[in-house]
């Protein structure tokens, strides 16, 4: 019996379409055959096929195979999450020198010259006469007047001004602020109102440890002059100050998203207001190469700036002996 069935199945031309199912009688006839690759090498298809290449992990038994397309898949959703989303909003900080128009710094810096021209002659200047009429107009109902003049008065809370190392901490202090504080230095021009102001949303730079990076500069420079100066005054200046800044993150929220719409609120989704916590949280990516994001211009305008400010305290502080206040 077995004979017979290796004979019919002999009997099958393997190379022409077999008139019934030699194996199973039972089924109906297919009409695929076996016909020889006409292209005697392996690599290639029929014409005008690309070659096949061979890949070596399916040398891989099926189980280390899995194991290894799921390294690579975890490998690849590490990468993606080290890359930050999208940007909806500006680059902060970004200046194109190209784009900058000669005649719009010409007209800034006349404009800086001209102002402070005219308050060394009004205001610090006291040999023109001008500088005693100024104060007393502005003293009766300016909070900074009675600030700059009543610094060192009222009720001395602590005096902490020997204590080593206090120095350098409140420098430190100090300079991280102005970091924080002048976020619109990104764009100096329409501070002074050369180019028209615009309400920005920026997203990358200081903008990414927090939101509003103005009310973050202003509380640690307050609680650094607090903590220096020590009295009632101070403090009364730094709660006022502080409190404004806060209206001010609500405030801006808001604004922000009347302006924005939904890019505001994508941009809100992955920043903070406290600073860090969207990045602890991990709604903040950070690139690998976040630092490069502050090696621009205005950053380092802010360097020069607290910097020659620091160093010429001196020179400032005998130009404030010679006003009356």
């Amino acid at each position: 019996m077995a004979a017979a069935a290796a004979s019919s199945m002999l009997s099958c031309a393997p190379f022409s379409p077999p008139k019934h199912n030699c194996l199973s009688p039972h089924l109906p006839s297919t009409r695929s055959s076996f016909r020889p690759n006409p292209n005697p090498n392996p690599n290639r298809g029929g014409a005008g096929a690309s070659p096949l290449k061979f890949n070596p992990k399916f040398r891989l038994r099926p189980e280390k195979f899995a194991l290894h397309v799921a390294e690579s898949k975890a490998e690849a959703e590490a990468e993606a999450g080290r890359r930050p989303p999208a940007g909806v909003g500006e680059d902060s900080a970004e200046f194109v020198l190209s784009e900058q128009r000669i005649s719009s710094w010409l007209y800034f810096g006349g404009i800086l010259g001209v102002v402070l021209g005219v308050l060394n002659v009004a205001w610090i200047d006291n040999s023109t006469g001008f500088g005693h009429v100024y104060v007393d107009a502005l003293s009766g109902g300016s909070p900074e007047v009675y600030f700059i003049n009543h610094r060192y008065d009222g009720m001395q809370l602590w005096q902490l001004q020997g204590v080593a190392g206090l120095h350098q901490f409140i420098w430190f202090a100090n300079f991280v602020s102005f970091f924080f504080l002048y976020p619109s230095t990104f764009n100096l021009l329409e501070v002074a109102a050369v180019d028209k102001p615009k309400m920005h949303l920026w997203e990358t730079g200081i903008i990414r440890i927090t939101r509003h990076p103005q009310m973050v500069g202003q509380v640690i420079w307050c609680l650094a002059h607090t903590l220096w100066i020590g009295n009632s005054v101070a403090v009364a200046a730094s709660v006022g100050l502080i409190a404004h800044h806060l209206f001010g993150v609500w405030n801006g929220d808001r604004r922000l998203a009347i302006r924005h719409g939904e890019a505001f609120e994508i941009v809100k989704s992955r920043t903070s207001v406290v600073p860090f916590a969207a990045i602890f949280e991990g709604r903040q990516k950070l690139p690998d190469d976040y630092l490069k994001e502050f090696l621009r211009l205005p950053y380092l305008a802010i360097t020069v700036l607290t910097l020659g400010a620091y160093f010429a305290h001196p020179l400032m502080q005998a130009a404030s002996f010679r006003l009356h206040w």
